[in-house]
């Protein structure tokens, strides 16, 4: 059993500002640093630290920023034997973070853009494996993938961030499908139905989550509709709450978990990563999540 992650690492540069700039507006911030992050990245990160034994797939560069993209994904532990150097730049994201946790979050994808669906070998694509990917890689790349993932066996699933467009084919191919409240829009208004789990679940013929910050998370399901109060906190940063979510939701499935229990321990996960800087760097340790689930 294994979490497999196919997506993008990036260098994320955080600037700390009073509040997010309007367009054409300067914000003087508090402060920069830099730290790890990229979807792919930060969810194979939170699924490690979970307990998951997690392998990465994805691409950097041979740049400056590469060593800060898997600095979190090396000292988690993760497999990056299908990790590729290329002669791209790493991917970088700029990210505003106010004094309330919300962020603004422009991304240069680079090497992100050369990740390849061949990088996974059929081997790795087992019954029993958990493959988790994003939408920070080429859409074709991931409709490969997710074909080959659906036809070995392995427990296909997809968080639709940033919100794309991706076959119908490909839909169908996935065991489950992660969005966001804004995600679930773009995508409800794409296929003609209402944003709601039952109602994506119905246009699409896989199952769906969708995650709404503090209101919680809902799935929709053959067995029915599931759903999963948040965890109070006062956020520091929201950067990578979702990825928490998503990544540690994986671990939790990977070791047998009813989906319910699993978005449990994801909300609490995610709960945790709000209330630190940064992206991977504040992904929760599965001991934390145990004492946050009392």
């Amino acid at each position: 059993m294994s979490v497999l992650v196919f997506g993008s690492a990036n260098a994320d540069l955080v600037f700390a500002v009073p509040r997010l700039p309007a367009p054409g507006e300067t914000v003087l911030g508090e402060g920069v640093r830099s730290s790890p992050g990229g979807k792919g990245a930060n969810q194979a990160v939170a699924a490690a630290r979970d307990g998951a034994v997690t392998a990465f797939a994805g691409c950097i560069g041979r740049d400056a920023f590469a060593e800060v993209a898997t600095a979190a994904l090396r000292e988690a532990g993760v497999d990056l034997a299908r990790l590729v150097i290329t002669e791209l730049p790493t991917g970088c994201a700029s990210i505003c973070v106010d004094g309330q946790g919300r962020n603004l979050i422009a991304v240069a994808p680079g090497a992100n853009l050369a990740a390849r669906a061949a990088q996974v070998e059929d081997a790795a694509l087992r019954p029993g494996v958990v493959v988790l990917m994003q939408m920070e890689v080429p859409v074709t790349e991931i409709s490969a993938l997710a074909a080959r993932a659906r036809a070995r066996g392995a427990r296909v699933v997809l968080n639709l961030a940033p919100p794309g467009e991706l076959p119908a084919e490909t839909l169908r191919q996935l065991d489950l499908l992660i969005v966001n409240e804004h995600e679930a829009a773009t995508l409800a208004a794409r296929l003609g139905c209402a944003t709601g789990a039952a109602a994506l679940r119905g246009a699409i013929g896989a199952d769906v989550a969708v995650t709404r910050g503090g209101e919680g998370a809902e799935a929709a399901t053959e067995g029915g509709l599931v759903q999963v109060p948040a965890f109070p906190v006062t956020p520091v940063d929201t950067t990578g709450a979702g990825d928490c979510w998503c990544g540690v939701l994986c671990a939790g499935l990977d070791r047998g978990l009813p989906l319910e229990q699993a978005m449990r321990r994801a909300a609490a996960a995610a709960a945790i990563a709000c209330t630190r800087p940064g992206a991977a760097s504040a992904m929760p340790l599965a001991a934390e999540i145990d004492a946050a689930l009392g």
